[in-house]
């Protein structure tokens, strides 16, 4: 008789200290009308009530059961912003997490931050990739002496897995993140990233040399390198990833963009749960003896009010919202609102006290939601309609310290989310909107190194001839207009480039000319195809301001119209080549 190898497997990704319920919108459609359905999906407290669920159905059935987080935890909310990691680690071990990877934003404040993190949690945190033999022996806190760290072992030439009983084998975990941290991340100087797929292929090959063949690989690399490393690695039996925010199931008939759930590549499935702690992937997963999956049922589940809004071109009827929730009850992938009390008056009593004022400081209203996207497409033509906005916050600040200020330029990544419309608190800036409290920097540069930062960061944007760190690259700007066509040849996909002067005049950028810009500090320093930017003639950081700062100082201003002014991203679809 053959062994059963059955796992639930319950999973978060890029929850980005969102403790509490998010806002989400779908479309439903009831019979020829269709509505707006809002309602708030997810958060902690609900995400413990169901994975508790799943604990107590998989001991009740004798089945093996693992909770797994692909990474970023740190950044998104003032829960991060005011207490700076010990709100998420607190919250964190109570939902007790098998295991959790390392990612980028995690360490987006220096290893300092991480390290104080795990050494508040009990549970294993992973980066199998990330070496630490040069890590200076007289700084404090360091990551070297915390146990429940797992990376690369030197003496062994391995990442360290996580290796648990699995019936009558054994099985493993190795958590892998990004190995262009450097490039996209803040960890110390000291702290190094080895080439992700060389690592997990090496310890996987030591893995089979001990007789284990269930292997999990715990991932912050993003779905398109998941699905290229399950193809690359052989051995691996399944991937539970994050960092591209990818929603995976059957969303699409209430209008949210999303990919099918564990999709096969080589025979290894693909998961991951979109974002925010806005859902949970659950998946019943069955393996053969040697490790490969045979079956995989499942989906990302959204946790949504019982009680919801409807809004279309007529109100809705007591029976569409009847109608409503029977075909939210019909679909697999939606749960409801129930929450664990304990875990909610935890994060009521011990961290929302001290995030009050903030909530409800409000600074402006906004007439209608500025979406944000981060890479141009059909809906949105020209990008997003925030980060533009953004921007021209960093220019009108920095302005009143440099009146000769040509142009602002910063990273879609930066802005974290859309701009709902009404009313906007402190907190929705600085918790959610603009989460880095980045200081601007101001500097001069040729036009010469200014068309290339451009075109540097949307190829790496869009890994357009070259392989890129995400789509947080895309460039955004005020006051400077540029049309990129990414069928070109690489060097010559800027095909046109204008400032505007104060006269109204848009002229050409002159590359033997120089042009005084402000941008963050992050981007200031190279990161993310803004390597270009290193070549300024100087460099200045601007004193008393911040990212946040100057679009709160902005959004102040009665008389400033919050709506995108005239296009300054101009995009023809890149050949991928």
């Amino acid at each position: 008789m053959s062994m059963n190898y059955r796992l639930t497997l319950a999973h978060i990704n890029d929850t980005h200290s969102h403790f509490d319920a998010s806002l989400v919108r779908l479309k439903v459609q009831l019979g020829q009308r269709q509505f707006s359905l809002a309602s708030h999906s997810g958060g902690y407290p609900r995400i413990a009530a169901q994975v508790q669920r799943l604990r107590a159905e998989a001991e009740l059935n004798n089945q093996e059961m693992l909770f797994l987080h692909g990474g970023d935890s740190f950044h998104g909310t003032l829960f991060y912003s005011h207490f700076k990691g010990q709100a998420n680690a607190r919250v964190l071990d109570y939902l007790r997490p098998d295991a959790m990877v390392i990612g980028n934003h995690d360490i987006d404040d220096g290893n300092a931050t991480l390290a104080n993190f795990i050494a508040k949690v009990s549970f294993p945190v992973m980066a199998a990739n990330m070496d630490l033999a040069r890590e200076d022996l007289h700084k404090q806190p360091r990551l070297t002496p915390l146990a429940n760290l797992l990376r690369f072992d030197n003496a062994a030439g391995i990442g360290q897995p996580l290796i648990k009983p699995f019936y009558d084998k054994q099985l493993a975990i190795i958590g892998i993140t990004l190995d262009q941290m450097k490039r996209v991340a803040r960890p110390d100087p000291d702290t190094e990233f080895l080439p992700a797929f060389d690592t997990v292929a090496n310890t996987i090959k030591q893995l089979q040399q001990q007789g284990i063949r269930h292997i999990i690989v715990l991932s912050h690399l993003g779905y398109d390198m998941d699905k290229c490393m399950a193809d690359a690695v052989d051995g691996i039996s399944l991937i539970v990833g994050g960092h591209t925010h990818t929603l995976m199931g059957d969303f699409a008939e209430f209008g949210l963009p999303c990919v099918p759930y564990g999709e096969f590549i080589n025979g290894v499935p693909v998961l991951q749960a979109g974002k925010h702690a806005e859902a949970l992937g659950i998946a019943d997963i069955a393996f053969d003896a040697d490790g490969k999956v045979t079956q995989l049922n499942g989906s990302s589940c959204l946790m949504l009010d019982r009680h919801f809004m409807l809004s279309g071109d007529t109100p809705a009827t007591e029976q569409d919202y009847r109608d409503a929730t029977e075909l939210l009850h019909q679909h697999s992938g939606i749960l409801w609102d129930e929450q664990d009390e304990q875990l909610k008056e935890l994060i009521d009593t011990e961290f929302h006290p001290a995030l009050r004022s903030m909530e409800q400081q409000v600074i402006a209203m906004v007439p209608r939601t500025l979406a944000h996207t981060r890479l141009p497409s059909q809906r949105l033509p020209h990008g997003s309609e925030i980060a533009p906005l953004v921007s021209q916050s960093m220019y009108m600040a920095a302005r009143e310290q440099l009146p000769n200020l040509d142009f602002a330029l910063h990273n879609a990544g930066g802005v974290r989310q859309s701009l709902e419309q009404g009313e906007v608190t402190f907190a929705d800036i600085m918790g959610r909107l603009l989460p880095f409290e980045l200081p601007l920097v101001c500097y001069e540069i040729q036009g010469v190194h200014l068309k290339q930062v451009l075109e540097s960061a949307i190829n790496e944007a869009t890994n357009n001839s070259v392989i890129g760190t995400g789509a947080g690259s895309f460039p955004y700007t005020h006051r400077l207009r540029y049309f990129y066509d990414g069928t070109q040849a690489l060097g010559h996909r800027l095909v046109k480039l204008e400032l505007l002067r104060d006269n109204g005049d848009w002229c050409e950028v002159i590359e033997q000319q120089s042009y005084i810009g402000v941008s963050t500090s992050y981007t200031t320093s190279g990161k993310e195809g803004y390597d270009a930017l290193l070549q300024a003639q100087w460099q200045r950081s601007l004193t008393d301001i911040t990212l946040p700062g100057a679009f709160i100082r902005m959004l102040s201003h009665d008389d400033i119209p919050l709506e995108p002014a005239i296009p300054m991203v101009n995009y023809i679809s890149h050949r991928n080549s």
